[in-house]
């Protein structure tokens, strides 16, 4: 077999991975807003809003992926993968909308639905930044080896774990890095210089990042060939 139509099988796949993904999104925005006719309250509609920010890291990493494999300028690389890093927090973030759980049930919707709607949303949020870590990851060992591979992907999952706790905690996003950068640099400064000052936010950041490093070693390890499956050869 060709190197084209091994190519063409791993856009193939790309492609139904995605569709996929759009699918999982459409039906969460479908039940939510039938919870929203229901209910009469928007409390979950975060969750789709949420899912939504989770794609931009993903279509990032697709573009920084085929972007290294048609061998894009090193500057554009570098510009899409700062983005791709700028808005990777925004994927494992949903995970804690869990602490919603209890609040939705004050709207009278059963329990097992919020549930239900927590869990695809988190879920899917997931995969998309799994997905989108695995697909910078081999565009940079592409270009750089399996080392730098690794190394960046270890460093985006810490920094996704400071971003979580940036966003949860203390109510920043990516877009403030954009309006409001000097007081978001301000309050990231303050905790860089002297870290064990706020040992709460020590302590929430490095169970983040914990979290994010061995969810991502259990999804590489069990899907790594399936994953393999998605590369241009």
């Amino acid at each position: 077999m060709n190197a084209s139509s091994l190519a063409g099988r791993a856009s193939a796949r790309r492609l139904a991975v995605v569709v996929v993904l759009l699918a999982a999104s459409f039906l969460l925005a479908v039940a939510v807003m039938v919870r929203i006719v229901r209910t009469g309250s928007f409390d979950t509609w975060n969750l789709v809003w949420n899912l939504f920010l989770a794609w931009i890291p993903f279509v990032l990493a697709l573009l920084v992926y085929d972007g290294a494999r048609r061998s894009a300028s090193r500057p554009l690389l570098v510009v899409g993968g700062l983005l791709w890093l700028l808005f990777l927090p925004n994927a494992p973030y949903i995970v804690t909308d869990a602490i919603w759980l209890d609040d939705w049930r004050l709207t009278g919707a059963p329990f097992w639905y919020d549930l239900a709607l927590y869990v695809v949303a988190a879920g899917t949020g997931g995969i998309l930044g799994f997905v989108s870590i695995y697909l910078v990851q081999r565009a940079c060992a592409a270009r750089r080896g399996e080392v730098a591979g690794w190394l960046l992907a270890v460093t985006a999952l810490g920094l996704s774990g400071a971003g979580v706790y940036l966003g949860r905690v203390l109510r920043w996003n990516s877009w403030d890095l954009l309006t409001r950068p000097e007081a978001l640099l301000r309050d990231v400064a303050s905790g860089l210089v002297d870290p064990f000052a706020y040992p709460r936010a020590l302590v929430l950041t490095i169970a983040c990042a914990a979290a994010l490093l061995a969810g991502y070693a259990f999804f590489y390890g069990t899907l790594r060939t399936q994953l393999a499956k998605l590369e241009d050869r």
